[in-house]
């Protein structure tokens, strides 16, 4: 019996329900599943809930008045748009601030989630939960403490400011996202690297952070998201000539 001919006995078998075996049981199921699968039904529903709103707010962005009702054709919007300056560089802004705080944060929480897992130490329960708390206090407070602090140290608010808010609630996002990478982690691969002579910093660069580094890019990307959408805290760190663009749209 030829190749082919063997294959196309399995397929008609598959088909036909007649391999008693296990092999044939589990070629059955996959051959089930490629027909319907509740996983990917489910995914497909979830991606149709999440795009479809911004599939309309595309739509309405032709639309000639600001109401939901459709009243016409129109660019007015988009025309207004290429011809705002303060949109421009409150748009410049906002990137610059989301890539900054984001490194910076994603630099302090990875090491901090690299330094409290791997060392033990006194107060090392009283840093993960201080280093939570950004995430789980509201935003006004975290806004109205950090520009009581800068009041208070005589630091003007401006583009510093609205950077170093940002940094501090980006960080325990990205302590979460890199101590959860750690939480998998095989410390033997460690073990083994410094049986082979590799240094406490060799291993930290050419081991761990390569293994984590799912965990880094998602809380990296995380804060850049975190920060491009804030206006809570922005409203109060923020000073003259350092509009974000949130915080410019909610000031209209």
């Amino acid at each position: 019996m030829t190749f082919k001919k063997t294959a196309d006995y399995i397929i008609t078998s598959v088909r036909q329900g007649k391999f008693p075996t296990e092999a044939g049981r589990h070629a059955r199921r996959a051959y089930r599943k490629r027909h319907f699968s509740v996983s990917n039904t489910v995914f497909v529903f979830t991606l149709i809930f999440l795009f479809l709103p911004l599939v309309v707010l595309i739509l309405y962005s032709f639309n000639a008045s600001t109401s939901m009702t459709w009243t016409g054709f129109s660019l007015r919007w988009y025309k207004m748009l290429l011809e705002s300056r303060e949109l421009w560089r409150a748009f410049r802004n906002s990137l610059i601030i989301a890539a900054t705080s984001a490194v910076s944060a994603t630099m302090i929480g990875t090491i901090g989630a690299v330094g409290v897992s791997w060392y033990k130490f006194r107060l090392r329960g009283y840093v993960q939960t201080i280093s939570f708390l950004p995430m789980i206090l509201p935003e006004i407070i975290v806004g109205v403490s950090l520009a009581i602090f800068f009041a208070g140290v005589g630091i003007p608010l401006g583009f510093f400011t609205i950077y170093v808010a940002h940094t501090t609630f980006n960080i325990p996002f990205v302590f979460l996202m890199v101590m959860a990478s750690l939480s998998e982690f095989d410390f033997s691969i460690i073990e083994a690297a410094r049986d082979l002579g590799a240094t406490e910093r060799q291993t930290l660069f050419k081991v761990t952070l390569p293994v984590c580094m799912p965990g880094i890019i998602s809380g990296f990307l995380t804060a850049v998201t975190l920060s491009l959408e804030d206006f809570v805290i922005t409203f109060f760190v923020a000073g003259p000539g350092s509009s974000t663009l949130p915080y410019l749209y909610i000031r209209r």
